[in-house]
């Protein structure tokens, strides 16, 4: 009797499977620790987080959970960030954060997956685009279009936001510039409060940050290679989020590009557009249209 109940209790353990928990991991690259999360199963997703955030992030929006329901979800945090390596030398950072995705997939064994990055994530993605297209399976550039040009104006401009990351432990001047629209600078008050927020949490890094923001430049691509690349791609941003202007200039240069503008959503705040609906909808189709060689 107690052998057949021990019997009935294996069975049930395969007949009803039970949701794992996220796997935390890490890998080498090249001297540099990597931390990611895996879960579920089915076509391999990646998710390369915005500036200053984390493979966390994914999951407080609800991304990470809803895409693991059917696919091998991968959420890694970019060198620089959460509980990865944070190098303070701008040399460690730029196309070797592309590299990354290749070395992550290679760890995993995996040949190809869908790429989605957010805002710093979409530059990452771009630049992955044009190194290493043929470990794409699909790309979805959210936020972001890839930095497609760079002159003094961002010059200056980026080397001002890294002092500011030394100086506060994050840049007020990207704080506004992803702001929408009409949204009047930081007051110095503002700046206090935020500065002492960034540096409680866990795992910041000022140092690191500015180093990233100096690396920019080793992440710009051309119109031309961004093209040329054959390998289908979805925008997706906030009708409130300013990189919308990006994107469609993007869309200029990839007529094809299919665009998705969720109305009223925001880069990041309580209108995040990561937090709506529409956000995994339309990469839930894309993915499937994009397995499927539907166009």
């Amino acid at each position: 009797m107690i052998a057949f109940v021990r019997l009935l209790a294996v069975l049930a353990l395969f007949a009803a499977p039970r949701a794992l928990p996220a796997q935390e991991l890490f890998f080498d690259a090249q001297g540099v620790p990597i931390h990611f999360i895996t879960k579920g199963s089915g076509q391999p997703v990646v998710l390369i987080h915005g500036r200053g955030d984390s493979a966390e992030s994914w999951r407080t929006n609800g991304v990470f959970q809803d895409l693991a329901k059917d696919h091998f979800v991968i959420a890694l945090d970019c060198r620089g960030h959460g509980t990865s390596g944070k190098p303070h030398d701008p040399a460690k950072y730029g196309r070797e954060m592309a590299l990354d995705v290749v070395r992550l997939l290679d760890h995993l064994q995996i040949f190809s997956a869908h790429v989605i990055g957010y805002s710093m994530g979409a530059m990452i993605t771009a630049q992955l685009l044009t190194l290493h297209p043929e470990r794409c399976s699909s790309a979805v550039l959210a936020g972001g279009a890839g930095r497609l040009q760079w002159g003094e104006k961002e010059e200056r401009f980026y080397e001002q936001a890294a002092r500011e990351a030394e100086q506060f432990g994050f840049s007020p001047s990207i704080s506004t510039l992803i702001a929408p629209p009409g949204t009047p600078p930081m007051t110095e008050e503002e700046i206090v409060k935020r500065s002492a927020i960034e540096r409680a949490k866990p795992n910041h890094d000022g140092q690191a940050l500015a180093a990233l923001t100096r690396s920019f430049r080793t992440q710009v691509i051309t119109p031309a290679q961004a093209a040329a690349v054959k390998v289908p791609i979805l925008g997706i941003v906030g009708a409130e989020d300013p990189m919308v202007n990006e994107l469609k200039k993007l869309q200029g240069i990839r007529p094809s590009l299919p665009l998705v503008v969720i109305a009223g959503a925001t880069h990041g705040g309580s209108r995040d557009v990561r937090r709506r609906p529409e956000f995994v909808a339309a990469m839930r189709k894309f993915i499937s249209d994009a397995a499927s060689g539907t166009p």
